[in-house]
């Protein structure tokens, strides 16, 4: 019995899941702390410096031949992989983590509903109800900056998605991420870099360290784990609950109390990314008997067969 259908397998994947999505938002939460020192550019900056330079030396692409199409991909990931790092960083400065993960949540959501059909697409009103909630514009309940920023975020993540999925294509294992990433990197730093290094000590690059390995290194590796042990059905509904999980966490962390209309906010997002995961499953597939769709994780990488093998 392979460990993906056996229950034991299961329950491990689900933990490692979990455990990936937990590992993200408290390296956001800890980010927020540290911004207090180096500001909220300054430690994206810091995570994906130390991120280039774990992902260079453990996947070492220079060793790998990439196509023209393969490089300029990567290239727009990584400046996509900044941009949305840096708006979301931002977002969560003016807005408790769980609003913050929602809203952003709201990209993936809409490359779901966009791709899907029929029922897919009515879970769009669903989660623009959790959108209402969780902003409150009948009473500006929440930092309008953050919103915009937040969304801006969400927009990133769904080119990242999409991106993500072509240089999956183009590369096998983590090679597009080792690619990306350096170029995120230097984004960042032409953009915060100059702010920054004044304020740097070696108790603060020793802290970005630790939180480039809480993000993204742990979290990616926990999912290639986890996609193996679980259907893809499985692995998407679970990750649907990332904003709940970013709610529990700002309140454990950041002693951020979400007010009763986020928790009905979230809970909708929450919903609509379930419902749309399952209503695009059943028209991707065609019906029952038809293939399975091959295992993604949040970065759209196939990790089936010999990618999987490469990846870790």
């Amino acid at each position: 019995m392979s460990s993906q259908a056996s229950p034991r397998g299961a329950r491990a994947g689900t933990v490692m899941a979990v455990a990936s999505m937990s590992c993200v938002q408290l390296g956001v939460a800890a980010s927020v702390q540290l911004s207090a020192r180096i500001g909220a550019e300054g430690v994206v900056w810091l995570r994906l410096f130390w991120a280039a330079v774990v992902l260079l030396i453990l996947v070492r692409p220079w060793r790998m031949r990439f196509t023209r199409l393969a490089i300029r991909t990567c290239v727009a990931l990584g400046l996509v992989t900044a941009g949305m790092t840096m708006l979301y960083m931002a977002s969560v400065m003016r807005l408790p983590l769980g609003t913050a993960s929602a809203l952003e949540f709201l990209g993936p959501l809409g490359v779901a509903v966009v791709r899907g059909r029929g029922a897919a697409r009515l879970w769009a009103l669903v989660a623009a109800a959790g959108v209402l909630m969780l902003t409150e514009p009948w009473h500006g309940g929440a930092d309008p900056i953050g919103v915009v920023l937040a969304l801006g975020a969400g927009t990133g993540w769904a080119f990242y998605i999409v991106l993500t999925q072509r240089a999956g294509d183009e590369v096998s294992g983590l090679h597009a991420l080792a690619v990306s990433m350096p170029v995120a990197a230097v984004a960042a730093t032409l953009t915060a870099g100059p702010w920054v290094f004044g304020r740097l000590t070696w108790q603060v690059l020793g802290i970005g360290l630790g939180l480039a390995l809480l993000l993204p290194v742990i979290p990616f590796s926990l999912e290639l784990l986890a996609l193996r042990r679980l259907t893809t059905a499985a692995f998407g509904t679970l990750m649907s609950l990332e904003p709940a999980i970013a709610s529990l966490i700002g309140l454990a962390v950041l002693s951020q109390v979400p007010r009763p209309g986020a928790v009905a906010g979230i809970a909708l997002v929450v919903t609509a990314g379930m419902g749309a995961e399952a209503s695009g499953r059943r028209d991707a597939h065609g019906g029952p008997g038809s293939s399975p769709e091959r295992p993604r994780n949040r970065a759209g990488l196939d990790v089936t067969g010999k990618r999987a093998a490469h990846s870790l």
